[in-house]
């Protein structure tokens, strides 16, 4: 089998060493992938230190044709690119068919926000003191980007850290996730069929241990990541000084009220709760029904957890696949065991086999379990009821986490309530919270993270505002 190149300053590279990537489902090698070594890895950060100036200084026109170039090949390369996604991944086709078009869409989203972004011009001559002045704000980049990312979409959320930066001029290496680096890898090769010169971006598939040195390297100002709350908030306190960015995950909750269209609710909770086998920040966890239609709400809603396809992700007809891993599927076994120990009941699912756990739903959970608090990243949703509004609002925000929000309701007064009461980064009103639209502002509150997605939003983040003030005009 053909080991894949790395890309180191825009080229491909080798190194001395190999690894190999497995399929979750059955262990079988999907790839094999060399490893940089630390002179390399050296060279990559050097590399983007020197050109951070002349990427900077890129024009628009470069950078904005450069990204749509990257979605003109996606597209065209979709079906390929997905095929990927499920073998390293676990990701059933339809679930990686869709992340392929997101990250098209992601790429052609910055395109545009790139040939938007400007400067303003402010007069300031509102006071006397100031005749003749104006000030010209525009944003630069903080410098080169250590962008850090997941194994659970390995294109989309590359994307969403590589396609701000060269939007804004800045720098960028990405550290892919050790059991999903082929795709970005792949991605490395239409990143260099473009215009943007040596140096712009490195992808250095490392073990997460030598993550470390890239973290606390002072040549990479900003670091994005995106992951788990302990490793995130570990490099936040690493590097206090730097520009940290950090999406950090959720126990998301999707509300049920009395109005609601009870067959719809039901039939996008199952769905949105096991999609990806459960492995997303916004899975439906936690399911808080109002009293008066809980009944009606659980007799609609086993059905349709049973109803979903569990199997091979290759397979068109899969809606459910296995989990990253086989010791991934056994956490989260035993969080259901412990759950049912605890007093919990098991209403659907709750079976392992290998990496495969079949969608479960659980009631009667104790406040305490792990699998209410914790951000359980599996098939597993636990269904809650709330005596009133009030009460489900608060439980809601009974979390560490505050990621996004479902709020199934057909009441405007409801809705708008929910949007002020709700201690989360996004609410969406009559659909599951695993609703994104890959450019809106997205992120949390609380441990879910610091900063925002979403195009326009992480081009933001990635730059600072400057003023320069011109004197003794006319105006």
């Amino acid at each position: 089998m053909d080991v894949r190149t790395f890309w180191l300053a825009g080229r491909p590279a080798t190194g001395d060493t190999e690894l190999i990537v497995t399929n979750p489902l059955d262990g079988r090698e999907v790839g094999r992938h060399s490893v940089p070594t630390d002179a390399q890895v050296e060279e990559a950060v050097a590399a983007a230190a020197q050109v951070a100036g002349q990427a900077a200084a890129l024009p628009v026109h470069v950078r904005a044709e450069a990204l749509a170039h990257v979605s003109r090949r996606l597209a065209e390369r979709a079906e390929e690119i997905a095929r990927l996604i499920t073998a390293e991944n676990g990701k059933p086709i339809l679930w990686a068919r869709g992340e392929v078009g997101r990250a098209v869409a992601t790429f052609r989203f910055a395109a545009e926000e790139t040939r938007r972004w400007s400067g303003e011009v402010q007069r300031l001559d509102t006071e006397p003191a100031a005749a003749g002045r104006l000030a010209y704000v525009s944003r630069v980049p903080y410098g080169p980007v250590l962008a850090i990312t997941p194994f659970n979409f390995p294109l989309n959320l590359v994307a969403h850290k590589v396609a701000p930066a060269i939007a804004v001029g800045a720098p960028v290496i990405v550290k892919p996730a050790p059991a999903t680096p082929l795709t970005s890898l792949l991605l490395g090769e239409i990143l260099a069929e473009t215009d943007l010169p040596a140096g712009m971006f490195s992808i250095l598939p490392v073990e997460n241990e030598r993550a470390g040195a890239l973290v606390e390297d002072p040549r990479l100002p900003v670091v994005s990541f995106t992951g788990s709350a302990p490793v995130g908030y570990a490099i936040a306190d690493q590097v206090p000084r730097k520009h940290v960015t950090l999406e950090l995950g959720g126990n998301a909750a999707a509300v049920v009220l009395a109005d609601a269209d009870l067959d719809w609710a039901a039939t996008r909770v199952a769905l949105y709760s096991n999609y990806q086998a459960g492995q997303s920040c916004i899975a439906v966890q936690r399911v808080i029904v109002e009293e008066p239609v809980y009944d009606a709400f659980v007799e609609r809603l086993l059905p349709a957890v049973g109803a979903l396809v569990t199997g091979d992700p290759a397979d068109e007809k899969t809606q459910v696949g296995p989990l990253v891993s086989e010791a991934a599927a056994e956490r989260v076994e035993q969080w259901i065991k412990e759950a049912v120990e605890s007093g919990a009941r098991v209403l659907a699912g709750g079976v392992r086999e290998g990496a495969t756990i079949t969608p479960t739903v659980l009631t009667d959970v104790p406040a305490d379990a792990k699998v209410a608090r914790e951000e359980v990243f599996g098939p597993v949703m636990i269904v809650q009821r709330a005596a009133s509004m009030d009460e489900a609002y608060a439980m809601v925000n009974d979390s560490a986490y505050g990621l996004q929000a479902g709020v199934f309701t057909r009441s405007l007064d409801a809705a708008f309530r929910a949007n002020r009461e709700l201690e989360v980064g996004g609410v969406i009103i009559g659909d599951v919270p695993s609703y994104r639209a890959d450019q809106m502002p997205y992120g949390g509150v609380k441990d879910s993270g610091i900063g925002r997605e979403g195009l326009g939003s992480a081009m933001r983040d990635l730059t600072y505002e400057k003023v320069m003030v011109i004197t003794g005009l006319t105006l």
